[in-house]
């Protein structure tokens, strides 16, 4: 039998689940200070863009639903951001950063499209 899983169907939601996934894995052994500072904000960015993927899906309106994607591509903006700084701070290696802001473009892309789709069914 072959069950409809919704939103973890969606490639958007995919590669944003795995970007939230790879941000806790590299964060583990940030500095400790930063517990409550850049680890906890890059880490809620990241976790924010499939969380809200997921519930705009499961949303009443199409209106509601583009609202929620579009609150995740700001949360996708952050991450980057976020990314960046700490790449710049050498909290993580410049090449797992740039590993990162692949994912990160890559699901950036697949919303984008997410998005477009959505809007275009109004």
């Amino acid at each position: 039998m072959n069950k409809k899983r919704g939103y973890r169907d969606l490639l958007a939601w995919q590669r944003a689940y795995e970007l939230g996934l790879r941000i806790y894995q590299s964060t583990v052994n940030w500095p400790r200070e930063e517990q409550y500072g850049l680890t906890s904000q890059i880490r809620r960015a990241a976790v924010s863009v499939a969380a809200n993927i997921a519930e705009g899906y499961d949303r009443s309106s199409r209106n509601e639903y583009i609202h929620f994607l579009s609150v995740a591509r700001g949360s996708l903006a952050e991450v980057e951001t976020f990314i960046l700084l700490a790449r710049d701070l050498g909290y993580m290696p410049p090449d797992d950063a740039e590993a990162l802001i692949e994912l990160q473009d890559e699901a950036g892309k697949l919303l984008r499209g997410l998005a477009r789709s959505v809007q275009s069914k109004r």
